[in-house]
């Protein structure tokens, strides 16, 4: 976060020179330490930092070297400084890597043009001269309209906390489209969201996908449900633990997650047998589940995967992990299961608990073995825009350019089960597209200057 916050200061227009100062010269003399720490002079202490590239200008910078009071911190390599960056504190000499992309890795976009005559007499052009088009970017596990942490009395419209299963209830009743969060996201080029509800109960209810420009949210919905929504862990046992009353512990709650995919799955049998049954919403939404109509989101770390995998493998249901801090621990368990991924967010407060394993290296590894992953804000937890973050820090982590988009494109209108209508620019699906001065996920003042939704021009920069 300390990283983002200085990115932040640079897209806010801040030099980026004044930016490095902002984190070196300036808290060293606020500290009363000037004369040993923040700038590289003779006589001070050797601490120090190699970058393989400007670190408040692109994402892909990565630290190559940490040097304090003169040991490093890896193999002591020689310092190249004719490729390396290096600052002391008055003056700079930056040495810049282009990056490029193969042919292979380019966008196939077509190159055709219309011809005017072509188009409807009302058409409007936007200049796109020097600027990327992307497909409107998808945060696949969102709250915003359903929390609003803004007034004076903050309004928690997510947990239907009423008892440990509360399948049926349906996220849509409980959006406010007017939330000013909505702006914030289409703003930054988020087209679409998954809202969820919140986490409080064991089965917590029926998410849904929504376009993130519109008035009625019945309008803006494009899938609902989209999954059965689960909850593991910490906060189902935050809940009724309070309550003295089950589920207080993962054993609890581990005994609510198996009783009710058993009673869901002697529903659908009755059902099948044609016996007479008292309509159940919470074992019809569960059936849609048993069916493979829609998958589970099922909410948990690395204390809980384990059981989340064995719950679906045994139920036969198609399941994603979300969060799934401390994914490194069970890579194989994971892979085998098929489950998808949908990881973050990343710049939450590390802790000792269920956050104590923010592991975005993870996601890398992830990818390279075939697990479908898509990067989440869980905004309003974090900002929409925090979003750029997530693609820049799996860049930072090593994931190629073109496979972190993907995580918020491609991949999670998969997990959606939208890919028929949006994550891609192809011919019959939804106009959803951006225009963005720069390279979102590499460049950190990239900044999106149109987005569009449903071919509706729905924002335009005025900068």
């Amino acid at each position: 976060m300390f990283l983002w916050t200085a990115i932040e200061v640079f897209r806010a227009g801040v030099d980026a020179e004044e930016v490095v100062k902002m984190m070196t010269i300036h808290p060293a003399a606020m500290l009363g330490v000037g004369d040993r720490i923040g700038a590289l002079r003779e006589g001070m202490d050797a601490d120090l930092s190699i970058y393989t590239g400007h670190p408040v200008k692109t994402y892909a910078a990565r630290v190559k070297h940490s040097i304090i009071n003169g040991r490093w911190s890896s193999d002591g390599t020689h310092i190249d400084s004719k490729r390396d960056i290096i600052y002391d504190g008055r003056g700079n000499r930056t040495i810049f890597r282009e990056i490029c992309l193969s042919q292979k890795e380019k966008s196939k976009a077509s190159q055709k043009r219309f011809c005017p005559a072509t188009l409807p007499s009302d058409t409007k052009a936007v200049d796109a001269s020097g600027m990327n088009i992307f497909p409107g970017l998808i945060d696949a596990h969102s709250h915003i309209g359903l929390f609003d942490f803004n007034g004076e009395n903050s309004v928690d419209d997510a947990n239907e906390m009423t008892g440990p299963v509360t399948l049926s209830v349906d996220a849509r009743y409980g959006v406010n489209p007017k939330a000013k969060e909505f702006r914030v996201a289409y703003e930054h080029g988020i087209t679409t969201m998954l809202l969820t509800p919140g986490s409080g109960n064991v089965f917590c209810g029926l998410p849904f996908a929504l376009k993130t420009y519109g008035d009625n949210v019945f309008d803006m919905s494009i899938k609902a449900p989209c999954a059965v929504k689960i909850a593991l862990g910490g906060n189902p046992k935050g809940t009724y633990g309070d309550r003295n009353q089950l589920p207080m512990t993962r054993m609890g709650v581990a005994k609510v997650l198996w009783e009710t995919f058993g009673k869901a799955k002697a529903y659908q049998k009755a059902k099948e047998k044609g016996e007479a049954l008292e309509y159940d919403p919470d074992m019809e939404a569960m059936l849609l589940v048993l069916r493979g109509e829609i998958p589970c989101k099922i909410h948990c770390t690395q204390y809980d995967m384990l059981t989340a995998i064995e719950v679906a493998k045994a139920f036969g249901v198609r399941f994603s992990l979300e969060h799934a801090w401390g994914a490194t621990d069970y890579m194989d368990e994971i892979v085998e299961s098929g489950c998808d991924i949908c990881y973050g967010p990343i710049g939450t407060y590390r802790c000792v608990g269920e956050r104590r394993k923010v592991d975005i290296e993870a996601v890398k590894t992830l990818d390279e073995r075939g697990v479908t992953v898509a990067l989440i804000t869980d905004s309003p937890i974090l900002s929409e825009e925090s979003l750029y973050h997530h693609i820049g820090e799996a860049v930072r982590e090593g994931v190629p350019w073109m496979r972190a988009l993907r995580m918020v494109t491609v991949n999670p209108s998969k997990i959606l089960g939208v890919e028929e209508r949006i994550g891609t620019l192809t011919e019959g699906k939804d106009a959803d597209l951006i225009l963005v001065k720069g390279r979102l996920g590499l460049d950190t003042d990239a900044k999106v200057l149109c987005t569009m939704i449903n071919g509706q021009i729905v924002y335009q920069s005025t900068r």
